[in-house]
């Protein structure tokens, strides 16, 4: 089958990893260093203490798109507009296009740019590149999907090795994940730390149930039920992941602008729009700006 990946960082590079080495032909759509490093040498995965090698094609060009029975739309949220317009006239009417992007908005705006069916995904994965070509797994890597054409999917997925799963409320599904990157995007880039070194610092667990809560009277809000286990889910990511930096600080370790106007300041936006107060999403939005600010200025 071929597939290809629309914004190969690390998130598009390990599941295309994935996908190559069940034998998919795989089209990572990148970057030039990305490309010049997988066109000499191969996609590189780390995994497990083990170093893959695997066969994978590489383009900056949204135009190799074309043909593909499946699409991974892994761009970051600021660019989904334009890479959508891109790969739109490219799309067969049959083609899978997923959309792994953090935020709660990025399927409809995905699938209103380019007139196709979009599956959102909820993406489980702890993935760093540590170099050009080079995704290094972290740990989980699952996915939870919904919508028409989810079924397929997951089956491509599974037989993959990637862990999918059809969610029967993918809305909350998307929400219950954007709270725990509210919760932890932020805090991990400003302080430049971990998640497990992040919590153990006196004070932070606290920080996080009240982050939390402010998200999800937010949600309530927008009419979405996050569920009584919310907490509990968010706690355990710092166990389960306590090397992980997050996206947010990958970002700005590389001098690049985050998606902290989809996360944290996504909760703002959806607070200004019910009238329930963000203060503190309104802080950690803020804070990140300022070192976005600092770092495009040096």
């Amino acid at each position: 089958m071929k597939i290809a990946v629309m914004g190969a960082g690390a998130v598009g590079c390990y599941y295309g990893a994935m996908l190559a080495r069940a034998g998919h032909q795989v089209t990572l759509i990148g970057r030039p260093a990305l490309v010049q490093a997988v066109q000499a040498d191969g996609l590189v995965l780390e995994m497990q203490g083990d170093r893959h090698v695997i066969a994978a094609e590489a383009t900056d060009d949204p135009a190799a798109v074309a043909g593909a029975n499946m699409v991974l739309f892994c761009v970051k949220s600021s660019d989904t507009e334009v890479a959508g317009e891109q790969i739109s006239p490219h799309l067969r009417a049959d083609t899978l296009l997923l959309s792994l992007q953090n935020g709660v908005s990025n399927a409809d705006r995905l699938a209103q740019v380019t007139g196709h069916p979009v599956i959102p995904a909820v993406v489980y994965v702890a993935a760093a590149m540590a170099g050009a070509g080079i995704v290094r797994h972290e740990g989980r890597g699952d996915l939870a999907i919904g919508g028409p054409g989810s079924e397929t999917a997951a089956e491509i997925l599974n037989a993959a090795g990637v862990e999918t799963r059809l969610s029967p409320d993918i809305a909350a599904a998307m929400w219950t994940k954007l709270v725990v990157n509210c919760a932890y995007n932020a805090l991990s880039a400003v302080s430049d730390l971990p998640y497990g070194a992040l919590v153990a610092q006196q004070g932070v667990p606290g920080l996080l149930e009240d982050i939390v809560a402010e998200c999800r009277a937010v949600a309530a809000a927008c009419g979405v039920d996050l569920g009584d286990d919310l907490i509990d889910n968010m706690h355990a990511i710092g166990r389960a992941m306590p090397g992980q930096y997050s996206s947010t600080a990958q970002d700005l370790r590389r001098g690049r602008r985050s998606e902290i106007d989809f996360l944290n300041g996504e909760i703002v936006r959806s607070g200004d729009a019910t009238g329930i107060a963000t203060p503190i999403n309104k802080t950690l939005t803020l804070l990140v700006k300022l070192a976005e600010s600092k770092l495009q200025s040096a």
